[in-house]
């Protein structure tokens, strides 16, 4: 079903419609379409509620014949990455067939990191990592969850002792006892990486690029290991 921009043809909305209309004082076909912003035309607003009920009849149907059937591969997959990529349980648990309760259970036995929207400042600020995600080291080139950038990342280096002696740019300027050890500091390694922002330059000035982001440093208790996932295809580049 084509639907335009300025037309409301959400679930909420269509079945709200479809309420109004059988109702004991119903409304008319004309009100119906005011509510769905569709233009006057009732073949249109027939097979719209024709469709929506067949989803509904569709989606019992397949919630009926997956009940009490453990969650394959593909479907711990789906949720993983969907996850990650910032949708939210319901919508995920619509998509196959499935409750919210089962969703949120495959997320908290594989442990997978949460992407939260962009304007929860509080929220990235206090975000925990789960502990499957737990881990005091990485290897470079490593895909992981950068929690406080909330965004997956790769780890480019550790930021060492004696990388900040052998490299300009540092504040201790080639001396060692200048130099921050990280671990005897914070308890933690630090760690340079380049965060996975976009992996869609198609429509960009560098459309060859594989992926875009910026630099940043972590503390290794600030970054989130992502090994525990590719066990189950999820593609931890592209999330």
């Amino acid at each position: 079903m084509r639907i335009k921009k300025h037309e409301n043809l959400t679930k909420q909305n269509i079945t709200k419609v479809i309420e109004l209309l059988e109702a004991d004082k119903p409304i008319t076909k004309k009100e119906a379409c005011g509510i769905l912003n569709i233009t006057y035309n009732t073949t249109r607003l027939g097979n719209i509620i024709a469709e929506h009920k067949q989803d509904i009849e569709r989606t019992a149907r397949m919630k009926a014949k997956l009940r009490g059937t453990p969650a394959s591969e593909s479907d711990i997959k789906f949720v993983v990455q969907g996850y990650l990529q910032g949708d939210n349980v319901s919508n995920i648990a619509q998509r196959i067939y499935r409750s919210p309760a089962f969703v949120k259970a495959i997320i908290e036995r594989i442990g997978v990191p949460m992407k939260l929207p962009e304007s929860d400042y509080e929220g990235i600020r206090n975000a925990m990592l789960p502990e499957q995600c737990v881990s005091d080291s990485f290897e470079e080139g490593e895909i992981v969850w950068a929690i406080r950038q909330n965004y997956p990342a790769i780890i480019k280096r550790e930021i060492t002792v004696q990388h900040q002696v052998e490299n300009a740019g540092y504040a201790c300027q080639g001396d060692p006892k200048k130099a921050v050890n990280y671990e005897e500091k914070y308890g933690a390694k630090m760690y340079l990486i380049y965060t996975i922002e976009s992996t869609d330059l198609s429509n960009t000035f560098f459309p060859n690029l594989r992926f875009a982001g910026k630099y940043s440093t972590a503390l290794a208790y600030d970054l989130g290991s992502l090994r525990h996932l590719e066990k189950y295809g999820v593609d931890v580049f592209n999330i």
